[in-house]
């Protein structure tokens, strides 16, 4: 529902990233303002003749109502666009300025910018970052990996009042992952793009679901191999959902791929066996379909590809036609808003019940009809509930730019407060995955260059940034378990995980009042502590926490979303 097609993309081949980063305090007079800064400097894709860089300043000193940016190149590397800045450059010498809405950055804050350059031959980071005149010293390491925030080490300090206690014996669902789409009915996202949405290095959002379309005509499945092959390749565990909107026409009521028609009853097994060619088609190009739709929206008859079934006749074809599709999981069935009328009739069917690996459902409209909640039959028969589809961008108005600011108050109060608050109400539902719509979109976690929007095509926005705090890290495989909170905490809507040896806490504040000095009280002793921060202002930046022993001390500023990840040791979770 509600959907738009991209504007066409320009593919980019990815090369090696680079990374500079260097951080220094600067002492002045008493009286004076304090400064410092910080700079990570990344090579996020490289072609012949050009690259692609993304720079996040982190300041240490005081509060910042401006800034500058400078640095030198020494192999005669060039800017020719930059997004977020006003860059120029003379001879080596680059200036990159704020713009009018990223000027000012709190203490701790970060602000980014990104551009694209020439580079006649060798391309090697810059090491002399000076902000407002301060430098900010050098230094260069070949890694992606994200800056890792400052961590302090134990302490023998007394142990503070836990705010957040987490409670590894209470245990819910495990995780299968938060995703995006690729597009349904435009192009594939290139492999730079792919990488960004997948990737779990600086910049990168850690997408672990991939969903795309079966085309009813074989001759379109090709489009997205290449993307699908590369979010399998680059990605963690990456999971890929394929979703029919249609039968071919000549199999259905209406003789048509449009305005809904139902499949005819004797054209059912040959629907399973074009569900089962298209995975083993993509199983020969080298990518696993790992969980297959029936249908996407069986109850919307849209003049687009649609297709028409009742509950009743999506139990009949698994029942009957299920086990012909190989090598994945059957998806029933993703209607609008997860109506059970639609999956019931499956999961009290023994034999149909069997054939199915999961349930789907969409989101528009769900919350209103009280269906937000655990799906108490799906949990009964042990069938994971995954939210499939979302699409909400009212804040654009009518057709403003404000979707290429990063620090748009209307942009960040919808991602916030409906986008981010439904992601943390379906964890609390138990349900196993959330899946937004187009993961390039203007409104979506990439830009798609489209120019009324204000967006760079291929560069993450504040909606990605933020939706990566939990699919970045709350992966696949991971069990959420219970917590508690103190009043103090009342304010924030917390939800907690545990695997690969660490436990995960995802903080929503929708408050407009910071939580300062939350104790968080992990089940066992902590031996590193990572704080990773969204807001209006910042993304996914690395922030300070304080440790001693199984406690960890963080401040949640107002209006944001933040991680905070806990290393155990010998990395055992209890």
């Amino acid at each position: 529902m509600r959907k738009f097609r991209p504007a066409n993309t320009v593919l980019v081949a990815a090369g090696a990233a680079l990374l500079a980063s260097a951080a220094v305090a600067v002492a002045l007079p008493a009286g004076a303002a304090a400064a410092g800064c910080s700079v990570s400097y990344v090579v996020s894709s490289q072609w012949q003749g050009g690259f692609g860089a993304n720079v996040t300043i982190t300041n240490l000193g005081d509060a910042l109502s401006s800034w500058t940016l400078t640095w030198s190149y020494g192999a005669g590397q060039t800017v020719t666009q930059a997004w977020n800045t006003t860059l120029t450059q003379s001879g080596a010498a680059v200036t990159a300025k704020n713009v009018s809405y990223n000027g000012s950055v709190p203490t701790n804050g970060t602000v980014s910018f990104g551009f694209n350059g020439a580079s006649p031959g060798s391309n090697p980071a810059p090491t002399d970052f000076a902000v407002n005149g301060f430098v900010c010293g050098g230094g260069t390491v070949p890694t992606t990996a994200p800056t890792t925030p400052p961590t302090t080490p134990p302490t023998t300090a007394p142990a503070g009042t836990p705010d957040i206690t987490v409670n590894s014996a209470t245990k819910y669902q495990t995780i299968d992952g938060f995703g995006a789409a690729v597009s349904i009915w435009g192009g594939a996202w290139s492999t730079a793009e792919t990488q960004t949405l997948v990737g779990s290095g600086a910049n990168q959002l850690g997408l672990s679901i991939v969903r795309t379309g079966i085309s009813p005509v074989s001759s379109e499945w090709p489009a997205q191999v290449n993307a699908l092959k590369t979010a399998k390749s680059y990605g963690s565990n990456v999971k890929i959902l394929a979703s029919p909107w249609t039968a071919p026409a000549a199999w259905k009521t209406n003789n048509s791929r449009v305005n809904g028609g139902k499949l005819k009853t004797d054209y059912y097994d040959d629907y399973a066996n074009h569900l089962n060619s298209y995975v083993q088609y993509m199983k020969n190009q080298g990518v696993a379909i790992d969980v297959t739709s029936v249908q996407n929206e069986p109850d919307w008859h849209p003049d687009y590809d649609s297709m028409d079934w009742s509950g009743t006749e999506l139990r009949t074809f698994v029942r009957d036609q299920g086990a012909k599709v190989q090598n994945t999981k059957l998806m029933v069935a993703e209607a609008v808003n997860l109506n059970y009328g639609y999956t019931d009739p499956t999961l009290n069917d023994a034999s149909a019940r069997n054939n199915i690996g999961y349930v789907g459902g969409h989101l528009y409209g769900t919350e209103d009809a009280g269906r937000l909640k655990p799906y108490a039959l799906a949990e009964q028969y042990n069938k994971p509930v995954w939210m499939t589809e979302w699409n909400f961008h009212e804040a654009d108005g009518n057709g403003s730019n404000i979707w290429g600011n990063p620090s748009n108050q209307a942009v960040w109060n919808e991602t916030l407060d409906d986008i981010m608050r439904t992601v943390h109400k379906s964890m609390e539902s138990n349900w196993n995955a959330y899946i937004w719509w187009y993961g390039k979109r203007y409104y979506s976690f990439i830009g798609d260059g489209e120019a009324a929007y204000g967006t760079t095509a291929g560069a993450p926005l504040k909606r990605g940034y933020a939706f990566s705090q939990f699919a970045k890290y709350v992966r696949p495989g991971y069990q959420r378990v219970g917590l508690t909170k103190s009043a103090k905490a009342s304010p924030l809507e917390v939800t907690a995980y545990q695997g690969d040896g660490k436990t995960t806490l995802v903080i929503l504040n929708r408050s407009a009042a910071a939580v300062t000095n939350a104790v968080l009280q992990a089940p066992q002793n902590v031996t590193k502590a990572e704080y990773y921060l969204t807001s209006q202002n910042a993304n996914a930046a690395g922030q300070p926490t304080s440790l001693n022993g199984g406690q960890v001390t963080v401040s949640v500023p107002a209006r944001s979303i933040s991680t905070v990840v806990l290393t155990h040791p010998s990395g055992v979770n209890q």
